[in-house]
Order: structure tokens, then C-alpha cells, then sequence
């Protein structure tokens, strides 16, 4: 086996690096700090547990204080919102509260091609690193084999001659997922090969994190509101016009079945060895962006203070999670955290990708009104905000100390974090500023749209209050998408807006804070299983491509099971 000593001498080592120079402690240890008893722990090995639901404690939940961790709109390379969270909790820790990280689980679709996981970075990671980015507890291969059952179910039904539903096959809108970026599956043509092979139609794959069933996951609150979220999924038409559901094809129960494990949350822990519950992952520009609710429970049931982050930037995760799972869940956060980069700032003040990592504070400057406008949506929240710079070795004290006095100008409080480099240790003052905010007790959380408001009102509110637009327009097939949610009776359902997270607009070339633009909406997904809408806006697909030179290129393992180049 490689000496351990060998392994360390690169400089500056890698997150992997750091990551398998820690020594875990037993998943034990790390469920004694919550008070869980081994009993109730069901263990995947050493240092990875599922959690049962009887845990989640209502009158505990409404005590505990919830720190949502969101960001201004991202580089391709993204901000470090995972590592903020996860060094928010360990700087909490780090000053005596007892706090919980609460994250998604990562996609194979990044992880292989140009993001990365999402296990947080330096010496702000939860571990073991390696399984959490590949297959983990399996909780995405239970989702994505429940979603394509349903299909399996679907295309059954076609072929019967006695059971048939009369489903039109024109009109069924559900789709086969898969965990991996593969753009040559977004659209396909099934049932080729003669009549036995089934009824010829086209079809097309999501990514898994994608899937409504991914997102009935992340909304259910136990296994019978999961079955009959599940039960409640949108499948098509029949020929005669009648709306077919999942419950039609009796495929509620055997896809409950396959996700009798996945609803569990899972505990690991940080590097610091304090506890971590890691559970779902859709991506917020294509899909809800956030944890399970039943995790977020989790997490405020067994400590005072749950960190938990909602993806990209504000306009998209922060805004899902405050209209949709908070208003399906209940909870109100005491304060949000808005990760800046002086990097980003650079970027949306102009600066070209070569030069995001050159000092520039005429460019920080500009590109702090792309910074001004989510500090300004989370305020429409009522929620207290708390700016965290993600302090990369290339920026200058000159360009920290404008942004911190700048944000101070504004009434927002913004810390240097340095949690990547430092653990908890770069973050205690991130974590007394967070403190004093939810102690001030002046958070009123407030939805931003009245749930009953019309379609067109509810996706007109987010566009003008979030987006800055001037107002919206609709394609004729996004018009046909109204007609049916009227249809169906879903008016009254959240929006979920499926957008490019490079912008404020649906245009990712318009940076910083555009203004004088109107969004388009091509069409309507419907979840209604999950109970939200879809408005797909530009450009948008729901199966990402993988880049020119993917990540998977520079991955291996030896014969010693030591795995290189994952990130």
C-alpha cells in the first residue's frame, strides 16, 4: 500500500487530499453528539448511517434556529456555497452551539463532468468524501429505478390488450432518468424492433436529479404522503381526453416500495467530526434546488442551530426554498447568508474568464450590484442577511475591505470566511455574526406570492420582484401548457422556474444586474405529484451535456482502493 506520507507531499493538496488525511470517527461517536442511540442508527459500514423518521420532533423544530446559505449568481465553477455551509456549521460548533449541516447529495452528472460533488472543499468537507460523490447510501439508484418503473408501467399499459388505459401516446409527458450527463438521450425513439418490443413513440431521459420523483422525495413528510405524492404524478392523457395518473396505473405502492430506504435521511460527519446529514439533490435551475424536508426536520429536531444551503444563486435555490418547501413545510427561517466571491464580483463587473483571479476593484466594484440585488430579494423575504466573502487566495485586502464597507453602507453585515482553509477556526466570526442576527429576532419570514394568485400573476411576481424584468412572455406551447394546468385544477400550485443560473434573465449572457429585458416561458412541466409547476424558461433542458474535456478523464483507483483526481 502507498505510504500515507507519500500521498501528501503534492502541494497544495487537493480536496481529496485532505479529505483522506482525516481520521473519521466511527458513525457512532458522531450520533452520540445528536443523542441518537446506536439502536436507531442503521449503519452502511463505519462512518455512514441512515436515520429513522420517528426521530423528527415537531416541538423541537419549532425551538431550533434555521440559517439558510444561498449565493449571488455564480461563476461556471461555482461560489463555495457547499464549503460555506459546512464551515458555518463547524464556526458554530467552533463557539459552543450545538449545530447540524444539513446538504444535498450529489449528482454523478457533475461529479463526472465539470462542477465537481458536492462535499464541500479544503478543510470546510463532509467525509468520507469519495462515497458521498459516487453511489453513497444508493438513494439516487432507488430513485431513478422508482421513476422508471412508472415508465416501464406506461409503456405496459400501451401494449395490453385486456388493461389497456386508452393511454394516447402523443400525450404522455413522462420521461426515463438517468444519474449521468448524456446529452444523446434528451430525445429518443422507444419500442422499435416489431410489435413485440412494444408501441413505437418518442420519448426522452431527464437527469435523475430531475425527476419529480426526486422532488416528491425532497417534499414528502412520510411514507404515506410519499405514496400518495407518488400516486398524484401527471402521466398523459387518454384518447378520449381523460387525465391519466400514476394512481391509474396502480404504481404508487411498488415505486413506494423502492424508496422505503431513500426517505431516510443519512448522517455522516464534517472533518471536525461534527454531525452532518446529507439527503436529495435536485439542481435548482432545472428542478427545486433543495434538500428533503423530512432532512431539514431532522436537523431541527436534533440540534439548536440547522445550516442548510439551497442551490446557485438566490434567485433560484433561495427563492424555491422560501416559496415552495417552506410554505409545504412549514418552517421559517431565522436568517439567510449570501456567499460572495470577489472572483464573481470581477465576473459580473466585466472581467473575462482569464482574468476572474487578477485583483481588479473598479471590476468588484461594478460587479457588486449583481451582489445588491439578492441582498435586496432576501430582504422581501423579511429575513436577516449576513454577506459571507469566500476568501480566495487571490483576492486583495484592498477589494475585501471596499466589499465589507460597502455592504456595511447598505445595513448588511459581510464576514471574511475562510472555511476552506481553515475549518471552523475561518469561520467562528462568520458564525458570531450569524448568532447575533437570528438573537436580534427581528426575521419575519414572509412568502413572496400568494399561492392562489394565477399562474401568469405568480410567475410575473418572481419575474419582476427576483428577476428585475420588465414583464414576461409566452411561447404558443407554453400558452397550451395554461390551458391544461386549468384544466387539471393546479392553478393553485407553486412555481418552480426552470432557468439558467448564469443570470438574473433567462439570457446567461446578461451578467451583473441587467435591466430592460422580459423572460420567456417555452413551455410547462407539471409536477404534480411533487405540487409545483414548471415554467421552462429560454433555453433550458433537464439533461445537461458533458464538457469538452470531462472531469471522469482525470479520476483513477489503485489496487490499494486509493482514489485520485475526484473533486
Amino acid at each position: 500500500m502507498t505510504p500515507i506520507w507519500f500521498r501528501y507531499i503534492r502541494y497544495p493538496m487537493t480536496d481529496l487530499d485532505i479529505a483522506q488525511q482525516v481520521q473519521m470517527q466511527h458513525i457512532n461517536s458522531i450520533a452520540a453528539k445528536l443523542n441518537i442511540a446506536q439502536d436507531d442508527l442503521e449503519q452502511y459500514g463505519k462512518y455512514k448511517a441512515k436515520l429513522p423518521l420517528n426521530l423528527i420532533d415537531e416541538e423541537k423544530i419549532v425551538k431550533s434556529n434555521l440559517i439558510l446559505v444561498t449565493a449571488l449568481t455564480p461563476t461556471p465553477a461555482g461560489e463555495g456555497k457547499t464549503t460555506v455551509s459546512i464551515g458555518l456549521n463547524e464556526g458554530l460548533n467552533k463557539i459552543g452551539k450545538k449545530s447540524v449541516v444539513v446538504l444535498r447529495e450529489p449528482s454523478l452528472g457533475p461529479v463526472f463532468g465539470i462542477k465537481g460533488g458536492a462535499a464541500g472543499g479544503g478543510h470546510s468537507q463532509v467525509v468520507p468524501m469519495e462515497d458521498i460523490n459516487l453511489h453513497f447510501t444508493g438513494d439516487f439508484a432507488a430513485i431513478e429505478k422508482a421513476n422508471n418503473l412508472l415508465s416501464a408501467l406506461i409503456d405496459n399499459n400501451l401494449q395490453s390488450k385486456t388493461r389497456s388505459l386508452g393511454i394516447d401516446p402523443r400525450t404522455i409527458i413522462w420521461k426515463r432518468v438517468i444519474d449521468m450527463n448524456d446529452r444523446a438521450l434528451r430525445d429518443i425513439t422507444i419500442g422499435l424492433g416489431g410489435t413485440g418490443n412494444g408501441i413505437p413513440r418518442q420519448d426522452g431521459f431527464n437527469i435523475t436529479a430531475a425527476s419529480e420523483v426526486m422532488a416528491i422525495l425532497c417534499m414528502a413528510k412520510d411514507i404515506d404522503d410519499l405514496k400518495e405524492k407518488l400516486g398524484n404524478i401527471f402521466v398523459g392523457y387518454t384518447f378520449d381526453r381523460k387525465p391519466v395518473y400514476a394512481r391509474d396505473l396502480n404504481a404508487e405502492n411498488a415505486m413506494t416500495l423502492l424508496l422505503k430506504d431513500a426517505i431516510k435521511p443519512n448522517l455522516v460527519q464534517t472533518l471536525e467530526h461534527n454531525p452532518a446529514i446529507i439527503h436529495g439533490g435536485p439542481f435548482a435551475n432545472i428542478a427545486q434546488g433543495t434538500n428533503t424536508i423530512i432532512a431539514t426536520k431532522m436537523g431541527m429536531s436534533l440540534a439548536d442551530y440547522t445550516v442548510t444551503e439551497a442551490g446557485f444563486g438566490a434567485d433560484l435555490g433561495a427563492e424555491k426554498f422560501l416559496d415552495i418547501k417552506c410554505g409545504y413545510a412549514g418552517l421559517k427561517p431565522k436568517a439567510v447568508v449570501i456567499v460572495a466571491t470577489i472572483r464573481a464580483l470581477r465576473h459580473h463587473g466585466g472581467s473575462p474568464k482569464e482574468e476572474y483571479n487578477d485583483a481588479n476593484l473598479d471590476r468588484v466594484k461594478a460587479g457588486f450590484a449583481n451582489l445588491e440585488k439578492h441582498i435586496e430579494n432576501m430582504g422581501k423575504f423579511g429575513l436577516q442577511r449576513v454577506v459571507a466573502i469566500n476568501n480566495f487566495h487571490t483576492d486583495s485586502q484592498e477589494e475585501i475591505d471596499w466589499l465589507i464597507e460597502k455592504c456595511e453602507s447598505i445595513g448588511v453585515k459581510a464576514v471574511l470566511s475562510k472555511g476552506w482553509a481553515e475549518g471552523g477556526n475561518g469561520t467562528a466570526e462568520l458564525a458570531k455574526a450569524v448568532v447575533e442576527e437570528v438573537e436580534s429576532g427581528k426575521s419575519n419570514f414572509t412568502k413572496l406570492y400568494d399561492w392562489d394568485a394565477s399562474v401568469k400573476d405568480k410567475i410575473e411576481t418572481i419575474a419582476k420582484e427576483i428577476y428585475g424584468a420588465d414583464g414576461v412572455d409566452y411561447a404558443a406551447k407554453a400558452d397550451r401548457g395554461l390551458r391544461t394546468i386549468a384544466k387539471l385544477g393546479l392553478d393553485h400550485l407553486p412555481i418552480c422556474m426552470a432557468k439558467t443560473q448564469k443570470s438574473f434573465s433567462d439570457n446567461d449572457k446578461l451578467t451583473g444586474r441587467p435591466t430592460g429585458f422580459r423572460i420567456t416561458v417555452r413551455e410547462f412541466e407539471i409536477a404534480a405529484g411533487a405540487g409545483f409547476l414548471i415554467p421552462i424558461l429560454g433555453n433550458m433542458m433537464r439533461m445537461p451535456g458533458l464538457p469538452a474535456v470531462p472531469a471522469s478523464e482525470g479520476m483513477d483507483i489503485d489496487n490499494d482502493g486509493v482514489i485520485t483526481g475526484l473533486s
